[in-house]
């Protein structure tokens, strides 16, 4: 099969396009910087001006399923310039992917979306799934709403349309679990706030088995990307120190504190979500990963 990779060179992209071309797959990417653009084997690199709305339309030429991971890191301080970014890096990519679509004689067949859990509403003791219609009134909120309507407009083309809101990312060298290392690290770990705001996690080889199972089942609709067992700040602190052979010795960091040090980007250490996973499991996608223990024990192993 030949798939089109946006984002192929992020946290997710690089590990997940190594699997599918291990499977045998077939890969497009597409690239903004026509120095780093490659064909290889079975590997094959395309220039986009997402800013400019310039694609090379032949990137999409036999492919069957776009998988659209593009979108420039929350990570980073949010100021007014920069949020508009977080939202158009998403958007208006998937848009430009749209626009190709409709000006081609495409062979696409599934759409396949990251997308994030900030749409859910806060909660420590509810378990959310994909069939709640309630949404979080918060910044991110309304990223990930624009983020997934911007994927549904491929249901337009009778293709299938499929969303993966993921939670935050378990990896040993990038994403937010090094984040949280180095302070525990140091010796200066510490949960946030009271620590019982609820983390949906996932290991990031089960993230990447998850979208191979997306493609290989075909699957439509929206899916929670996270794995069984959300645990709490205070619990995953304290999972992260064990496998280090740290201490926590430190109070608990007060929110005001972190927001003097990231402003509104607070929001991704102090936000609470619950949510469940059943609905990819009952698809049959098996989880390696189910528990923060062992999870951590691989990672740091």
């Amino acid at each position: 099969m030949k798939l089109l990779i946006t984002g192929a060179t992020g946290l997710v992209g690089k590990k997940l396009v190594a699997l599918l071309l291990q499977q045998g797959h077939n890969i497009h990417y597409l690239s903004t910087s026509k120095n780093k653009i490659q064909s290889l084997p079975n590997y094959k690199g395309f220039y986009w001006d997402i800013q400019q709305g310039e694609i090379d339309a032949s990137c999409i030429e036999g492919v069957e399923v776009i998988v659209h991971l593009a979108g420039a890191t929350i990570a980073k301080r949010w100021t007014k310039a920069y949020k508009i970014e977080i939202v158009e890096s998403r958007v208006n990519s998937a848009n430009l992917l749209y626009r190709l679509l409709k000006d081609s004689n495409h062979t696409v067949k599934q759409f396949i979306s990251a997308s994030g859990t900030a749409i859910y509403p806060e909660s420590i003791d509810k378990l959310f799934d994909e069939s709640t219609e309630e949404r979080e009134e918060s910044y991110l909120s309304k990223v990930v709403q624009e983020w997934e309507a911007a994927a549904d407009q491929f249901n337009n083309y009778n293709i299938k349309v499929c969303k993966l809101r993921t939670g935050v990312v378990l990896d040993g060298k990038e994403g937010a679990l090094p984040e949280m290392a180095k302070p525990i690290q140091m010796g200066v770990g510490a949960n946030m706030g009271n620590g019982k705001q609820m983390q949906s996690w996932i290991h990031i080889d089960d993230l990447v088995q998850l979208y191979s199972f997306a493609i290989q089942q075909q699957l439509a609709g929206v899916y929670n990307a996270v794995s069984p067992n959300p645990v709490s700040n205070a619990v995953l602190t304290k999972a992260i120190a064990k496998v280090l052979h740290k201490w926590l010795f430190l109070p608990n960091i007060p929110r005001f504190m972190m927001d003097l040090l990231l402003g509104e980007m607070d929001y991704l250490l102090f936000s609470s979500k619950n949510l469940s996973a059943n609905k990819i499991q009952k698809e049959g996608f098996v989880f390696h990963f189910p528990n923060i223990d062992k999870a951590l024990e691989n990672i740091y192993q």
